[in-house]
């Protein structure tokens, strides 16, 4: 194959959530440790006659090697893309990392160079907060999908043209606002982004508010609707509400409604949408008065 039909290969199976990377030949990983097993069983007799003591045949106790017992839990297999690193180690970095940050430049940079987090060694690119925010808006996100991870930037594709419409119904664009995503990279095959990968994450998005200091907050779907408001309901139940979330010291009202996403699998539901946009637009007339 060509360098740029392997490329081609390669993003196709990134796409589709490929995680893990095999060898040419098949390895028998059972039979390797049995023989390896044998080999020690053997080898310890031989150890014990040379130094003048007969082995005694006593059955394996607790105190057996912990190798004998049960494979290392903590050693990624090779070729594996889990942290090296236990998640309240990888926590501490991130939050580390974001609190170093005394800018959105800055935490963008940091969070590039985050090695830490599963999710960052399947996804192409790294999103983090865009848009000059004059308004005082953050729209606050998910995580990227694939058409976002392809292009590098929050809400791309038709998702990110039926935002663009939502925000022009309330006098706002791209230009006027901070978009952004809770987790910085996208899930292989766009799944649900698991706890500990949820809270590696959190540090980022948090500093992210804190350092752009929005007035209002619009959080799209459930994911989002979840994280910052600590509640299991649907965005249905979610929406529509004022809510206080704090991030680094910095306190701001947020309101969620349904993601673009949704409202183009069930247009139905862009009525209650664009009710509670008309509420943040009110919110934020108020604000500006």
């Amino acid at each position: 194959m060509t360098p740029a039909e392997l490329a081609a290969l390669l993003a196709f199976h990134a796409e589709a959530g490929v995680e893990w990377l095999v060898e040419d030949d098949p390895v028998d990983r059972i039979a390797a440790f049995q023989a390896e097993k044998t080999a020690r069983q053997v080898a310890r007799p031989a150890a014990d006659t040379s130094s003048g003591q007969v082995p005694a045949r006593v059955a394996p106790s607790r105190s057996a090697a912990p190798s004998e017992r049960q494979p290392a839990r903590a050693q990624p297999a090779q070729g594996s893309t889990l942290p090296a690193i236990p998640d309240e180690n990888a926590i501490a970095e991130a939050r580390f990392a974001a609190e170093s940050a005394r800018s959105l430049a800055e935490l963008k940079t940091a969070i590039e160079g985050f090695a830490s987090c599963n999710l960052k060694t399947s996804a192409r690119s790294t999103i983090t907060a865009e848009g000059a925010g004059t308004a005082g808006i953050m729209v606050i996100g998910p995580m990227p999908n694939a058409d976002d991870d392809r292009e590098g930037q929050a809400f791309t594709g038709r998702a990110g043209l039926l935002l663009d419409r939502m925000l022009a119904a309330i006098g706002q664009s791209r230009e006027t606002v901070t978009i952004t995503t809770i987790i910085p990279w996208r899930p292989p095959g766009d799944r649900m982004p698991s706890g500990p990968e949820t809270a590696i994450c959190r540090p980022f998005i948090e500093r992210q508010i804190a350092l752009a200091e929005p007035r209002l907050v619009l959080v799209l779907g459930n994911f989002a609707a979840r994280f910052f408001f600590g509640e299991t309901g649907t965005i249905h139940a979610l929406r529509g509400k004022w809510r206080e979330i704090g991030a680094g010291g910095h306190s701001v009202q947020a309101l969620a409604t349904l993601h673009p996403q949704e409202l183009l699998a069930a247009p139905a539901s862009k009525a209650l949408a664009w009710m509670d946009l008309l509420a943040f637009s009110e919110r934020l007339t108020g604000e500006s008065g």
